[in-house]
């Protein structure tokens, strides 16, 4: 079996004061909550997303585990629209500890380099440092985390930072080479 060296950089921010915002982009982009826990429209999401840059973890998640997840206090998915098209999402994970993970975040690649990531981005952690606002039997968030890795979008981690992330964690490991999925089974990404 081929393996790939991939770097995994762990970022976080400590305070909602670290949180640097972004410039709207252009045109009709909105941001909306999926307030309906949908395995079906999370699932299209990651695949959509996530499919060029070897998203697989969840591939093999059958409906009930979806659900499961998504119906989880706190777990929050929220979508940019451009002109009524989804474009991206950031998934939101907290923890009992005050701790909200960013799990997923990316936009679909025909909406990528447009300006819409850096302000889903901002407005998605601003969503995790006020997430006990809309969950009060959750603690008040006191960190934001995520990933992201070398097999990532090019400016994913520029991204990050320029949001006021820091890096707290480098991880390099070889890993099974995956080919992308594309959206869904057979499907060659764009």
């Amino acid at each position: 079996m081929n393996t790939v060296t991939v770097t995994t950089w762990s970022l976080e921010q400590t305070s909602p004061d670290d949180l640097l915002p972004a410039a709207a982009p252009e045109g009709d982009v909105r941001i909306v909550r999926a307030e309906v826990p949908s395995p079906e429209f999370s699932r299209f999401l990651y695949t959509a997303v996530g499919g060029d840059v070897r998203w697989v973890d969840r591939l093999s998640w059958p409906y009930a585990r979806w659900q499961e997840y998504l119906a989880r206090p706190g777990v929050e998915t929220w979508v940019a629209y451009d002109r009524g098209t989804p474009a991206g999402y950031v998934e939101l994970d907290p923890a009992e500890d005050g701790v909200v993970e960013i799990a997923y975040f990316g936009l679909i690649p025909a909406f990528r380099g447009r300006r819409i990531g850096g302000h889903l981005l901002a407005y998605g952690t601003a969503r995790a440092w006020d997430l006990a606002e809309r969950w009060p039997e959750l603690p008040t968030t006191k960190r934001v985390w995520l990933h992201t890795c070398s097999l990532d979008g090019e400016f994913a981690r520029a991204n990050y930072q320029s949001r006021g992330f820091k890096l707290f964690d480098t991880k390099v490991e070889e890993l099974p080479e995956v080919a992308a999925p594309g959206p869904w089974p057979g499907a060659h990404p764009a």
